[in-house]
């Protein structure tokens, strides 16, 4: 029986569907595939840029009047971060203007003291949010950034200004387009002089018109590769705002007489305070790359089981799933898209349970998983663009459009490299501490056992931390530049290796949650699938350290290829297993929808 012939396994996609979207999908889940999974969010043939952003800004309006309460939609993590999933597949721009709206403008004004501040615009989106921290000359090193809010002891308020042509405001969607906008400022707060840091400010961009007021200069950037959304470059020329404009909180706190106290000692550690949602968008961005991802590899599963092709012998016709070179990076693609999501759910359940004191572990843990994931992304979309041909390049076809829009999570929240480099250096200099090698010899491990493969990602991780320390202590002395240099290409090599571990294990525990024996053996296989692709890629280490034989670098392609033949029969009820948007998937030509009519162009 080939592939294509095997039969359907009854009920083990749901089983996949419980695993990856836990047990309260039906109340997280099910609303937002119900909200998206309709015509009004039907991919649109023939629009320009400012098109697609004008129906960007129409669709989120609508979002905002199906939700029960907008605002706390803001404060709910788990909601939030759902919502990103589903809402990329079927418009880019809309979920990003939705994650800057939701989590970067409204979770920064409840994160901070209320101080009597009406909601009620935002309740009825009367005005749109929008966030300017980073400026032209200060992205990842945002802290430096340049813009000043100016406390005028005359009036009570502040003057926002911006003071050199580097200090614009860079790449915020602050244009007309869109309606009345709000935006929450991050800027320097003088007094009398004295800088005390960077603090966030609300500061009213445009009326209902989308004029935008007096002192307020925007300046509209190049279009993008990425999701098409109004991006500006946005200066301030002595703005006045209210004493309330301020958002204030224990980091610190200004009062009308122009006193300043803060628990923090420093101004960098108060900027860090201040634009603490950035620490939860790195979650958000998580959440669309994976949402597109799934989606993207369902339509080229499901592509590969109906398109069929040569079958090697004279008029003989498969299935493209059948043939081993187009299955098994599409079955890799799977391994890595459950182990990812898995990965998020984990890092989402410590955000929204853990304790305070995990606080700064768990949040360089959403970093490290931001980066990965978003890189994985970008992998595994690219795959399937591919194996669809020239079917892939079509927007329709729900791929190549969220695959170029992805690239905006890799940069958006934190540039994925910094994020690595922090998290690195943060590693290295006690915040993580490799777990001790396996006493089991070498020679008594097996490949096929997920113990044992687990414990080999864990001497690769320790691995690459012996090396990076051994770079640190051995590096340059008095050029702390050149010690780092010579330190962050094993340094980065421990936080990918660290990373693939905690995807690996989350995926590893979710075999033993599986309630059908079969889910748990497919599972399990497809555990065993990521891991092997790690250690293969690592073997010469591995072996150079006694943790692996030469008889087993002998058997690796043999096992991974074992592995692809007994998942071949699961790969479409694995994908099915991502319980996608099925009225989206309905329109997508390379499935069998009818191209949409093109335009007549008038003679």
């Amino acid at each position: 029986m080939t592939a294509s012939q095997l039969p359907y396994i009854p009920g083990i996609s749901a089983e996949f569907v419980r695993i990856l979207f836990g047990p309260h999908a039906e109340q997280l889940h099910e609303p937002w595939k119900r909200l998206f999974d309709g015509p009004r969010f039907a991919f649109q043939e023939g629009l320009g840029p400012q098109e697609r952003t004008a129906l960007s800004y129409e669709r989120l309006h609508f979002v905002n009047d199906a939700l029960r309460d907008p605002v706390a939609l803001a404060s709910d993590i788990e909601a939030l971060t759902a919502m990103h999933e589903w809402a990329g597949v079927v418009d880019p721009g809309m979920a990003t203007i939705a994650s800057i709206h939701w989590n970067l403008h409204l979770g920064s004004l409840l994160d901070h003291d209320p101080g009597g501040r009406d909601l009620h615009p935002y309740r009825w989106m009367e005005r749109v949010g929008t966030f300017l921290c980073t400026e032209l000359d200060h992205g990842n090193d945002a802290a430096s950034l340049e813009t000043t809010a100016t406390f005028d002891r005359g009036t009570g308020g502040f003057v926002l200004d911006t003071p050199t042509p580097g200090a614009c405001k860079w790449m915020p969607n602050t244009s007309g387009t869109g309606g009345a906008k709000n935006a929450v400022v991050a800027a320097r707060l003088v007094v009398d002089g004295t800088d005390h840091g960077v603090f966030l400010f609300l500061t009213p961009l445009t009326d209902s018109e989308g004029r935008h007021y007096a002192g307020v200069e925007v300046r509209p950037l190049p279009q993008t590769a990425s999701a098409p959304v109004d991006h500006c470059a946005t200066s301030f020329h002595g703005v006045r705002l209210p004493f309330e404009a301020m958002l204030q909180g224990e980091h610190g706190r200004l009062s009308r007489d122009g006193e300043f106290v803060s628990t923090l000692g420093n101004r960098r550690k108060r900027f860090l305070a201040s634009v603490r949602r950035v620490h939860a968008g790195k979650l958000c961005m998580s959440a669309y790359s994976l949402g597109v991802t799934r989606h993207a590899l369902a339509v080229a599963m499901r592509h590969s089981h109906r398109r069929l092709t040569s079958g090697m012998t004279t008029g003989r016709k498969v299935s493209l799933i059948e043939h081993r070179s187009h299955h098994a990076p599409l079955l890799s693609a799977v391994a890595t898209t459950y182990a990812a999501t898995l990965l998020h759910r984990e890092v989402v359940r410590r955000w929204t349970n853990g304790a305070e004191a995990e606080r700064e572990e768990t949040e360089r843990l959403a970093a490290v998983a931001k980066a990965w994931i978003t890189w994985q992304a970008r992998t595994v979309m690219t795959e399937c663009r591919e194996r669809c041909g020239a079917q892939g390049l079509l927007l329709s076809n729900g791929i190549a459009y969220q695959l170029a829009a992805n690239e905006g999570t890799i940069t958006a929240e934190g540039d994925n490299r910094v994020i690595w480099v922090k998290a690195a250096g943060e590693m290295l200099m006690g915040g993580f501490t490799p777990a001790p090698p396996s006493e089991a010899p070498a020679a008594g491990r097996r490949l096929d056992d997920s113990g044992h493969l687990q414990e080999l990602l864990g001497d690769i991780e320790r691995i690459w931390h012996g090396r990076a320390r051994g770079r640190l202590r051995g590096g340059r002395r008095g050029d702390p530049l050149a010690r780092w240099n010579g330190t962050v290409t094993p340094a980065l090599q421990l936080v990918e290796a660290h990373v693939h571990r905690l995807a690996a294990q989350a995926l590893l525990d979710a075999v033993g949650k599986a309630s059908d024996p079969q889910a748990r053996v497919v599972l399990a296989r497809l555990h065993r699938l990521f891991a092997l692709r790690q250690v293969k890629a690592h073997s010469g280490d591995l072996l150079a350290a006694g943790h692996l034989t030469a008889e087993h670098i002998h058997h690796l392609p043999d096992a991974e290829e074992a592995l692809m033949e007994t998942l071949v029969p699961y790969a479409l009820p694995l994908t099915d297993g991502f319980a996608v948007l099925e009225g989206v998937m309905d329109g997508h030509p390379v499935l069998g929808a009818a191209a949409p009519a093109a335009e007549k162009v008038p003679a």
